[in-house]
């Protein structure tokens, strides 16, 4: 598999609160993220039957998971929980094999909140789609990583662009 292919399907990301989970996806390509959905969350095992339905809807090949890392660099109490969801979510995610990676949300929320204001959502109509946003700031975050630490894309094994 060639560098550029790496990336190539449809990316998932989850930003899971004890309330809502935030849903987004990438393009197939990795270039873009864009808020999917928010998953109230009425109970564990319906949140993960969902989640699980909407990776085989998009054809997901992975599923990255917001991990709030604290500021001192521990994974507190929150992280813990969100570790214990993720682990319940990866056996059906193997079974599809998709797997399933963590990354850093720290201060997705706030850049989420930021952005939807600059957007001009009203506050009223904030809670309805911040998660979506924040999960798709983890994507994007995510997906930025991929790209700094992929090889130079104008490598041997890469289709040569220029001109």
């Amino acid at each position: 598999m060639r560098a550029w292919e790496r990336m190539a399907g449809v990316i998932l990301a989850l930003d899971v609160g004890a309330k809502r989970i935030g849903v987004a996806t990438s393009d197939e390509l990795g270039m873009l993220a864009s808020p999917r959905a928010v998953i109230v969350r009425r109970s564990t095992q319906a949140a993960l039957d969902e989640i699980v339905r909407l990776v085989q809807a998009e054809e997901a090949t992975l599923v990255v998971v917001g991990l709030p890392i604290s500021f001192d660099g521990q994974l507190h109490s929150q992280a813990q929980t969100v570790q214990r969801f993720a682990e319940r979510l990866r056996k059906p995610l193997d079974a599809l094999g998709v797997p399933l990676v963590y990354a850093d949300e720290t201060l997705s929320t706030v850049v989420a909140e930021e952005r939807l204001r600059a957007a001009g959502v009203r506050r009223e109509r904030m809670r309805e789609r911040i998660d979506a946003m924040a999960a798709a700031v983890i994507l994007e975050e995510y997906l930025e990583q991929q790209r700094r630490s992929a090889p130079d894309s104008l490598s041997d094994d890469a289709p040569d662009n220029r001109t």
